[in-house]
């Protein structure tokens, strides 16, 4: 085992060092390698090593991390030198794990997993995106039997980060994104819609501070996330019954000096998602790209002390991040730029599609000065995908902070070390929605939606005629098969995946299968999908529904699952149903499977496969009851 003897090194630095030994397989000790560590600021991350000595120079303590990794990764590789010295780009630098929307709370163990693999990356940064996945003490609807973070909690996590020099940032919302708590009786007068809070009613401010003030309470910084994005409908709701028509821009200028007013009084330092200010002046009136100049008067609405947020994960054309980019270069405060690692469309990541948008984006970021990064990694509509499979997109972005252009060969050197996965093993996972036909960067995910479709009614079975996914998902489950075992942490993602690709191998096609076997009369047929083939589709679904819930509960709290539970419990329910109306039709109980006489049409007139993440959309065409 390597020995190491850290001279220059503080007590707490290397009582997080220590947290770091049996993960990276190195000890400290009297009689170890002699490394001289040096804080110097404003300096480069430098490593050397020769002659049995080595040398760390740093600035930041994050940077001390990233530095130990590359000796060690170095010493490992079996390296007798090392001159080693890369500059930082970007001032901050980490992901924000959105545990609200997905129902999916990551417990603290996986947490602190992650902020070690952060350290030897040498990121500085992690948000929590918070809609109401924290306790606010006096407000018990708020966050009610929804997985959520108790204040200490939160604290214990905030002085984890500390020990390895990232800054647990809270990010919570103050407009919009809030449909779980508004749900509840207690707060439906004021609010705008099913999901945004009422512009000026003074019960909004109210929750507000309070939204404020629990949710920061626990966190060393003073950095606050005020979210403000995405309010679809505002001024169209209930502000419209109550003020009649006022303009969107004028609504938002009203509400943000109340919010300032909170947050300046808290002492925070606030930044927000910055899309309601250019959405008035996009083409359709409601989008965020915007090839004009902002008018100078929307420059001079947001605070000086107000940092935007230009988030940015769909874009595949250079000048649109470079115009964008200015753009927001224009405001007082200093930008911030959020790109996204793309898990959040089903079981697969879209990994053509991080490389592309981050890429793009970043090279814009270097360009025009925002030295502030975040990489969101969004829960959107259930998050099939587990959320640890992200930290290959996030070691891309570790990478871009600290050269001008990506050196992909290096990248995948330093993510293998940095998390001990095999980095083709994690690529392959892409192939769920890669499928025959799929282009690159399509948002088309398959996955998804083949899983949960039903296979009477098929949906989306008019789409995959004739691209013979059950051979394609068939040899992605002999290729996940290699990777068994050899992934560290992520092993039981694999075992999920394996198990997904086994069930999809029969399930994708199962529906075309029965309404062919319908439609030919062919009885033989028919008792095979009844007797043997459906039952295995049940069996195999059954089987990824434990490994995903052994999983679960490995990476998050335990409340959400029920979600992805009955998701699973609807399509064997389905499936099993279709099996009775088989025998049924076969013993002349039923004259005809009326579901199958259908004719199937293409998803919404999509010639290809489309894209498609919101699971009752996929399941049927009838309608599904909710209360707004």
């Amino acid at each position: 085992m390597l020995k190491l003897k850290l001279n220059g090194v503080d007590g707490e630095i290397l009582n997080a060092v220590s947290l770091l030994c049996d993960e990276y397989d190195f000890a400290l000790s009297s009689d170890g390698l002699n490394v001289d560590v040096k804080n110097v600021s404003g300096s480069d991350v430098i490593v050397t090593l020769k002659d049995a000595n080595a040398t760390i120079i740093y600035d930041k303590t994050s940077h001390f991390f990233r530095a130990l990794g590359l000796l060690i990764e170095g010493i490992r590789d079996g390296e007798n030198e090392l001159n080693i010295s890369q500059k930082p780009r970007f001032t901050s630098n980490g992901p924000m794990f959105d545990v609200s929307q997905g129902n999916a709370v990551i417990n603290l163990k996986s947490i602190k997993k992650v902020i070690r693999q952060l350290a030897v990356m040498g990121m500085d940064t992690l948000m929590l995106y918070c809609e109401d996945s924290f306790e606010i003490e006096t407000e018990p609807y708020f966050g009610y039997m929804r997985s959520k973070y108790s204040y200490d909690e939160i604290k214990e996590l905030d002085d984890y980060a500390y020990m390895f020099g990232i800054e647990l940032v809270p990010c919570v919302q103050t407009l919009a994104h809030l449909p779980d708590a508004l749900k509840w009786a207690c707060y439906r007068e004021y609010r705008e819609d099913h999901e945004c809070l009422l512009v000026g009613d003074d019960r909004t401010y109210a929750l507000i501070r309070k939204i404020l003030t629990d949710g920061t309470a626990p966190f060393r910084t003073k950095k606050v996330h005020i979210g403000m994005d995405e309010a679809w409908r505002l001024g169209r709701g209930q502000y419209l019954t109550l003020n009649g028509y006022v303009d969107p821009i004028k609504i938002m200028e009203q509400h943000l000096e109340k919010v300032m007013e909170i947050v300046n009084e808290l002492g925070l330092e606030p930044m927000m998602w910055s899309d309601m200010f250019f959405r008035p002046y996009s083409p359709n009136g409601n989008g965020y790209y915007i090839k004009e100049a902002l008018p100078q008067s929307v420059i001079d609405m947001v605070p000086d002390n107000l940092r935007l947020i230009y988030w940015d994960y769909y874009n595949h054309e250079q000048e649109v991040y470079d115009n964008m980019a200015a753009q927001h270069a224009r405001f007082k405060a200093k930008p911030v730029f959020a790109g996204g690692v793309w898990t959040w469309v089903g079981y697969a990541p879209h990994w053509d599609t991080t490389f592309v948008t981050t890429e793009r984006a970043l090279r814009a970021c270097k360009k025009e000065g925002i030295t502030d990064i975040l990489a969101t990694v969004w829960g959107d509509a259930g998050t099939e995908c587990l959320f640890n499979t992200s930290m290959f997109g996030i070691a891309l972005f570790a990478e871009a902070g600290y050269c001008e252009e990506l050196d992909y060969d290096y990248y995948k050197k330093r993510f293998e070390f940095c998390t001990g996965a095999n980095y083709d093993d994690l690529y392959a996972l892409m192939a769920l929605d890669r499928v025959p036909s799929t282009r690159e960067c399509s948002g088309a995910n398959p996955a998804k939606y083949l899983m949960w479709q039903d296979v009477l009614t098929g949906l989306f079975d008019k789409n995959i005629e004739g691209l013979e996914l059950s051979e394609h998902y068939s040899k992605l489950h002999e290729r996940l098969l290699e990777a068994r075992g050899r992934n560290g942490w992520y092993n039981s993602m694999i075992e999920m995946n394996i198990a997904l690709s086994d069930a999809l191998s029969v399930k994708a096609e199962a529906g075309l299968k029965l309404t062919k076997a319908y439609k030919d009369g062919d009885k033989a047929a028919l008792i095979d999908m009844k007797d043997n083939y459906l039952p295995t589709v049940i069996e195999k679904i059954k089987k990824l529904r434990l490994v995903h819930f052994d999983c679960w509960l490995e990476l998050y709290k335990p409340i959400g699952w029920d979600i992805i539970d009955m998701r699973y419990g609807s399509i064997i329910a389905r499936i099993d149903s279709a099996i009775r109306q088989i025998g049924m039709y076969l013993d002349g109980k039923l004259d005809k499977i009326e579901e199958l006489e259908q004719e199937r049409l293409r998803y919404n007139g999509f010639e290809t496969l489309p894209h498609q993440n919101y699971f009752g959309k996929t399941i049927t065409s009838s309608r599904i009851v909710t209360v707004l």
